[in-house]
């Protein structure tokens, strides 16, 4: 025989695991089917190891043997044997019947019970306990067939291993922990707020800011504890247990994604209990129909030829235990089916299509979770059944903030407060900058670095600012690039006192922060991204009125016209950047209100004349006209009435000629004028006499008026990139001359009138003609042979004493000079 337990196990769930998809009634109706299996192999038992039915033939014969009865033998007591039966008062004929003698041989006897029992036996009555095993075997079958059915094992395989993993997690224990330590600090701060409230009415301001501050936390920090206390909950889940808990987030969003979409586990798990209760009516009516045919004797006709009687009386020998155990198994069966009528129900009046989180919504105060539908929801509702522990669990996997939070935990453990001082770094500011590049988030370990000045956060994802950010006491600049950041009350309060320099570089409008129009201390601003001109915005934009100390302001975008919100700062803005990446600027009557305005600088905005509302910037001091489409600057005469322009700028452009009324403006310091088409220099351009710095490179000059020696100020003076064939006299009695550049111009000589150029530090002369240089080069006090810039050959051709006086010139002199 085959043990219960092999019958089990081959009709049960491959995977232990499994049972939490089965409610209280699939197991209740698991052990219904052990105990209807245990009544079949029990009569399957009795069946091969008794003998079956025991037959006695009847001495009266008869034409018609169906007036022969043998219920008359059904008349015995229940513990009475046959030969007590003998002293019975029965009628005299029956009582000389018993005690003869039939002369039968033994396997005359055996052959009669054979014959008997497959003729005379009802069906049923032999193979009831084989009926039972066929029986019970579907019942399993069908119970756990969803569970080996190929559309739905991989699903419910791939949903238990994820419900156990979530389960099991450190990381689930540990976001436990985390809601009990919070709702115990609300607890308390509302007890306090009570108290306070008894004693003083100014106090519920300040609880409900705190209330505030500790529902936003997603990390808790103490920033006025000199010395916080360790929070053990944080050594809970090391590294390696919180690469696994991330990668069973990407697993459940995965699987949300699959199964959401569909509800074939639901009809089939309607199916498989529909066919249970058709087959629990079919086993019901038969099996109550045909358990009366289950007679403890039967009478049985035998060839009289066989034996010499025609008639016999049989003893079925276990119908009557066979009788009890199929009313046992019907009610076994009834129980069964009443499970099987009360899941149909569970399943058609409960909206198991739908599965909301609310109660461990309400229970945590994690409200991101999501509701989930069809086969999902179904899933979770099974489980419910089981332990509502497993869905509680399972919440915090499909939570967004459950997600930052486990990110951020693994953010600490993997870059450290050690490793992140290494990527400390001097930028272009001049201060100790913190550059993070493509990260899931911040880590909360940079708030352990004080010395840090700038903050520079590239590509992060998921970045929220906790209050933790007053550690950085030395912290004066943000840097944010296509990184949308959010900001905690307390880490807004100490930007907004502390914070000197934004830099934002986003994709669209609405990622620019709304945090950023409160930061009242903020002196820099630069924006870089496609700052439209949409009404819609227009009420964020106005916000800018509240930045009061606002001097710089520098925005890289596609504007058509200047932002009528800059005019909110109009009072205190000194520079203004507008980098327009190649897209045309119109409007400019903004420009009128920024009478304190001191820097201006308009590239790429394909403008054509200088603007006229530049002329009313009375403050003006520097003008830069990059990368515009300037093809001349007759207007450059109104700038006069910027008295105090000392920078010009009107590089990379189409200007062809320079007029002469450039004169007029005395005050220039700096002019360039490079990268244009300009073939002549006007002679006037050089009573500019304050200029210092002249760049007339990348143009198309074949000669330098001798004016150029009035400018005895000039320091810096490039006319590489042109081409010259001569130089004045002149130019070298510019005595302060500090850098020479004349490369890639058509000289053939250079004048021994170089030495006069006693502060000159570098002089390029890199592709030009010459044949050779002048020895009264190696008379310029400040300039080494690095500071020559050109062909090997050239410098070969000094003599060796000029050489060496040249080498041995001190760099750091010359460096100082510069």
């Amino acid at each position: 025989m085959i043990p219960v337990g092999e019958f089990r196990n081959f009709a049960s769930e491959p995977n232990p695991k499994f049972r939490v998809l089965k409610p209280w009634w699939d197991v209740f109706s698991e052990y219904l089917c052990i105990a209807m299996l245990m009544i079949g192999v029990f009569g399957c038992t009795l069946q091969l190891t008794q003998d079956k039915i025991s037959c006695l033939p009847s001495h009266f014969t008869s034409p018609t043997p169906e007036a022969i009865d043998c219920s008359h033998i059904r008349d015995y007591g229940e513990n009475e044997t046959w030969e007590h039966s003998l002293i019975k008062p029965v009628s005299p004929i029956i009582r000389e019947v018993f005690g003869r003698k039939n002369n039968l041989d033994i396997h005359q006897y055996v052959f009669v019970n054979h014959y008997c029992y497959e003729r005379a036996v009802h069906w049923y009555g032999k193979y009831f306990p084989y009926l039972v095993v066929i029986h019970t075997m579907i019942f399993m079958v069908a119970s756990s067939f969803w569970f080996k059915f190929p559309g739905t094992s991989s699903k419910i395989e791939l949903f238990v291993t994820i419900l156990g993993k979530c389960f099991d997690s450190p990381w689930t224990t540990r976001a436990l922990s985390e809601v009990s330590e919070e709702r115990g600090e609300e607890k308390l701060v509302i007890m306090r707020k009570s108290t306070m409230t008894k004693s003083t009415p100014d106090a519920p301001e300040v609880e409900e800011e705190t209330m505030g501050l500790l529902r936003s936390s997603s990390v808790k920090s103490n920033p006025d504890k000199k010395n916080p206390e360790p929070q053990p909950a944080a050594s809970v889940l090391d590294k390696k247990e919180g690469e696994q808990a991330k990668a069973l987030f990407e697993k459940v969003k995965k699987f949300r994604t699959h199964v959401e979409e569909a509800d074939i586990l639901y009809v089939m798990y309607v199916l498989q209990t529909s066919l249970k209760v058709f087959k629990f009516l079919l086993i019901t009516i038969y099996s109550a129909a045909l358990v009366p045919n289950i007679q403890i004797v039967v009478r049985c006709l035998v060839p009289p030829e066989l034996t010499g009687f025609d008639i016999y009386c049989c003893n079925h020998n276990k119908a009557h235990l066979f009788s009890k155990l199929a009313y046992c198994y019907i009610c076994f069966v009834g129980v069964y089916g009443l499970l099987c009528i009360y899941t149909l129900y569970w399943l058609f009046h409960r909206p198991l299509k739908e599965y909301s989180f609310e109660h461990v919504r309400l229970e945590t105060g994690i409200n991101d979770i999501p509701d989930v539908k069809n086969d999902f929801a179904f899933l979770l509702h099974l489980s419910d059944q089981y332990d509502a522990l497993y869905s509680k669990r399972f919440a915090f996997f499909l939570s967004e903030v459950s997600e930052s939070r486990l990110r951020q935990v693994n953010l600490n453990h993997e870059w450290t407060a050690k490793k992140l001082r290494t990527r400390l770094a001097k930028n272009a500011s001049d201060r100790l900058e913190l550059h993070l590049f493509m990260l899931p988030g911040l880590p909360d370990t940079v708030f352990e670095i004080p010395e840090v000045e700038s903050l520079k956060l590239e590509l992060l994802t998921n970045v929220t600012i906790s209050g933790n950010v007053a550690q950085l006491g030395s912290l004066q600049e943000l840097v944010l690039i296509h990184c949308p950041a959010k900001l905690q009350l307390a880490a807004l309060i100490q930007l907004r006192e502390h914070l000197k320099v934004l830099r934002l570089v986003f994709e669209s409008l609405e990622q620019v922060p709304l945090w950023m129009y409160n930061l009242h201390n903020l002196e820099e601003l630069h924006l870089s991204g496609p700052l439209n001109n949409d009404v819609s915005r227009s009420t964020t934009l106005d916000s800018l009125r509240e930045l009061k100390v606002l001097s710089i302001l520098t925005l890289r975008s596609n504007l058509t016209k200047i932002p009528p919100s800059i005019g909110d700062v109009a009072v205190q803005l000194q520079r203004l950047c507008i980098y327009n990446e190649g897209c045309k600027l119109q409007a400019f009557s903004i420009l009128k209100k920024l009478t304190n305005l001191v820097s201006l600088e308009l590239v790429g905005c394909e403008l054509e004349r200088i603007p006229s509302a530049v002329f009313s910037l009375s403050n003006l001091q520097e003008l830069d006209l990059k990368e515009n489409k300037l093809n001349t600057v007759e207007e450059i005469l109104s700038l006069q009435h910027c008295q105090r322009l000392v920078t010009l700028r009107l590089w990379h452009n189409n200007i062809t000629y320079i007029p002469e009324h450039i004169s007029k403006l005395r005050s220039l310091e700096t002019l360039d004028i490079s990268w244009n088409k300009i073939r002549n220099l006007p002679s006037r351009m050089f009573y500019c006499t304050k200029l210092r710095h002249l760049d007339v490179s990348h143009n198309q000059l074949t000669s330098l008026p001798t004016e150029v020696g009035i400018l005895q100020s000039l320091q810096f003076f490039s006319a590489a990139f042109n081409s010259l064939e001569t130089l004045p006299e002149e130019l070298f009695s510019c005595k302060r001359l500090k850098i020479l550049a004349l490369g890639n111009n058509r000289l053939t000589s250079l004048s021994p009138r170089v030495a006069n150029l006693a502060q000159l530090v570098r002089l390029e002369l890199k592709g030009n003609r010459l044949e050779s240089l002048p020895l009264e080069i190696g008379h310029c006090p400040l300039l080494n042979l690095m500071g020559v810039i050109v062909e090997d050959s050239l410098v070969n051709q000094l003599t060796s004493d000029v050489r060496n006086r040249m080498s041995d010139l001190d760099e750091s002199e010359v460096i100082n000079e510069l």
